[in-house]
């Protein structure tokens, strides 16, 4: 239940911050519709508020993770990615670095799922390739990254149990 709600909260997020995005608005502007439209019988306003702190958050930290993108899609100008694929690595990019609960793995792979759903067939293996590239480059160990401990070298503990 907790990760479907985790998924719920990042989908909700990843809907704001594509609005902010593409139409050019001010993320409180977006924030008072998404809380004026959405009903409140079908709708957990805790999830709610939690998508738009996440989704306020990726605003907030914007030019340091377009700056992580842009270095790791490095052909690919960031304004010239798909919308969807940008928005959606901009908040994994948030997760991987300020969500202090959330591992780069999961939130590398959740971000995967989400452009498979609303992205072109090749979205996922782009995301993918982008945010591993930013995690190796900015988290701050591979196990962290891959759920695997790195190999060790001669003379390196790093890959023995302490």
């Amino acid at each position: 239940m907790a990760a479907n709600r985790r998924r719920q909260i990042r989908e909700l997020a990843f809907r704001l911050l594509f609005q902010v995005d593409v139409g050019k608005l001010p993320m409180a502007d977006v924030a008072a519709s998404f809380r004026e439209a959405v009903p409140r019988d079908r709708t957990d306003t805790r999830l709610e508020e939690a998508a738009i702190r996440l989704a306020e958050m990726a605003v907030e930290h914007l030019g340091e993770v377009d700056e992580m993108i842009q270095g790791a899609a490095e052909k690919w100008p960031l304004e010239r990615l798909a919308a969807v694929d940008r928005n959606i690595m901009r908040l994994a990019v948030t997760e991987m670095l300020y969500g202090h609960d959330v591992p780069p793995s999961v939130a590398i792979n959740e971000a995967v799922e989400l452009a498979k759903k609303y992205g072109t067939e090749d979205s996922g293996r782009f995301v993918n390739g982008v945010l591993g590239a930013v995690a190796r480059t900015h988290c701050a160990s591979e196990e962290s990254t891959t759920g695997e401990k790195p190999e060790a070298t001669p003379g390196d503990s790093a890959g023995q149990a302490a």
